[in-house]
């Protein structure tokens, strides 16, 4: 499970490469999380599953996916769509693995917090995904910039992923992943309406656009957001969020792959030690938040 979340989860910025240029960032994501409710409705329809019986379980639920959905996916792509880099926003939001080991050290119990050979795997970790998107952070793409709106966006989008991930294994009580997506995309939905409406730009429908959503339908929210709340309520809360670390090596094979971006023997080191510090966190024997 964890290896298809990454392979999945990894094809979010090849989406967002080829749909990005054709669709303003909120616009977008509103069409995808709708598309994402009709079919999640008609699965739950057919195989008959059952919903939610508490207020406070929808509530949560939908708290989760107002984080999780519209912010940190708003944030991520609004960032991008403003002009940051892949490999400047695929860092910032690396951190997240760092900030959910700090809150659980300092708020958890005994059991659930970070022990040494975890932090040391979390500081691997990071360290490998700089060097990972060291060459995109040097080199720069085509119109990059940094400015303080879409460096803000992406922040957002690295607090909302973080805040999502705790509350959930927090609050969120374990139930059929299809009613809890569907839940939580109708809670991001509601938010992203009124940020659709006020853009400007007009969603281009071409091959281009429509393979994007299509995928970001069928492969990003229908596998990789079930995939990510299925490990979310199985595992300890560090060891999924350091599955994060994993997502741009990954996309750097699978942009190599397709549109012959270079891998640099750096980029090489830098996977071997982020997924050496992948291990190190996820290894059984870990002090892991069960």
């Amino acid at each position: 499970m964890p290896a298809v979340f990454v392979l999945i989860w990894a094809t979010g910025f090849i989406v967002a490469r080829y749909g990005m240029p054709h669709a303003p960032p909120f616009t977008f994501l509103l069409y995808r999380y709708l598309l994402s409710i009709v079919c999640f409705g008609m699965w739950i329809a057919v195989a008959r599953v059952r919903w939610p019986q508490t207020g406070i379980e929808w509530l949560h639920l939908g708290a989760t996916g107002a984080l999780m959905h519209a912010g940190y996916l708003g944030g991520v792509w609004a960032a991008v769509k403003g002009g940051m880099g892949s490999g400047l926003s695929a860092l910032i939001v690396g951190i997240q693995p760092v900030l959910t080991a700090i809150w659980l050290s300092v708020t958890g119990t005994a059991a659930s917090r970070v022990s040494g050979r975890q932090w040391l795997g979390l500081l691997m970790g990071f360290g490998g995904l700089v060097l990972v998107v060291w060459r995109k952070l040097t080199q720069g793409q085509a119109g990059d910039h940094v400015t303080a709106v879409n460096l803000s966006w992406a922040v957002f989008a690295l607090l909302c992923i973080t805040a999502g991930t705790l509350y959930q294994k927090r609050f969120v009580k374990p139930c059929d992943v299809r009613t809890a997506n569907t839940i939580q995309l109708l809670a991001a939905a509601l938010v992203t309406i009124p940020l659709a409406l006020l853009e400007p730009e007009a969603f281009r429908w071409n091959a281009q656009s429509a393979g994007a959503m299509a995928w970001s339908v069928r492969g990003l929210t229908l596998g990789g957001s079930s995939l990510l709340y299925l490990l979310i309520q199985r595992g300890a809360a560090a060891s999924v969020t350091s599955l994060m670390y994993l997502v741009p090596p990954t996309t750097a094979v699978m942009a190599w792959l397709l549109f012959a971006e270079p891998v640099t023997l750096t980029t090489v080191i830098g996977i071997g030690i982020t997924a050496l510090g992948v291990g190190l966190v996820v290894r059984p024997g870990a002090a892991l938040n069960r």
